[in-house]
């Protein structure tokens, strides 16, 4: 019988993602410059804020619930959020480079984020693949 253990890293990945979800969640509601989903490099605010936050936070909100039920579904969708996440990031660091938005950050934030990101999106998917036949 294979093995369905989670294990401790992907439980912890996992609570990071649900952390992650619950931020998404929270983005149309803050009212200060900084605050916003960032959809393939581009901050939104207003409208567009309102609808794509909360849908990539239903979306990790099935993430996170495919991890902890060690469902087949959750791979593909590790792997297209892990792909995500890892094209948004240069995405980002590219169209506001030289600008205001990334001085608002400190380079104690703006250095170890993408790692942070790129690290849980992709480790999950990474480790759902290699537990993929105790996923059912």
């Amino acid at each position: 019988m294979p093995n369905k253990s989670r294990g401790a890293a992907l439980t912890i990945l996992a609570l990071l993602l649900a952390l992650m979800a619950i931020s998404n969640f929270g983005k149309p509601f803050a009212h200060h410059a900084g605050v916003g989903f960032v959809f393939f490099g581009m901050r939104l605010s207003g409208v567009a804020n309102t609808i794509v936050a909360p849908i990539f936070g239903i979306l990790l909100v099935v993430y996170v619930y495919g991890i902890f039920a060690m469902r087949k579904f959750a791979l593909p969708l590790g792997i297209f959020y892990a792909a995500y996440v890892i094209v948004n990031m240069p995405l980002f660091l590219v169209r506001y480079h030289g600008t205001a938005v990334l001085q608002e950050h400190s380079w104690a934030y703006l250095v170890p984020y993408p790692f942070v990101a790129i690290g849980v999106s992709s480790g999950a998917a990474w480790l759902l693949y290699h537990r993929r036949a105790g996923l059912r």
